[in-house]
């Protein structure tokens, strides 16, 4: 398994979660990491990730509750998760990209932890 994401669970809204994902160091050290999430329905959007310059990006509806971390010498990227409501209720997706020699860029997927958030 390259990506492994656990943390994932039940929890009541304003509560907390912890995402980790642990990858193979290949793959880590060779890519840019992020977290996605799929809600029932819907598209897998970006919630957090890093950029290739080092800094992090995140969806509009996270900032300010979510942030994402990485361990480099675990080779693990974290999704802290607080303030949590019904709407972040996903699975949520582990996801390292890497370019490859043409420029075209390469997604590795984990297997996805589902967050279900009660109101």
């Amino acid at each position: 398994v390259q990506l492994q994401a656990s943390g994932g669970g039940l929890v009541q809204a304003g509560g907390s979660l912890r995402l980790s994902c642990a990858a193979s160091g290949s793959i880590f050290s060779r890519s840019t990491m992020g977290w996605y999430r799929q809600a029932p329905g819907k598209q897998r959007e970006l919630v957090a990730a890093f950029t290739n310059r080092g800094t992090t990006n995140y969806a509009d509806s996270v900032k300010g509750r979510f942030t994402i971390s990485r361990d480099n010498a675990k080779n693990t990227v974290y999704l802290q998760m607080n303030t949590l409501t019904p709407e972040d209720t996903a699975v949520y997706y582990c996801n390292a990209r890497k370019i490859l020699t043409d420029l075209r860029p390469y997604d590795y997927w984990g297997q996805g932890t589902e967050v279900t958030v009660s109101s």
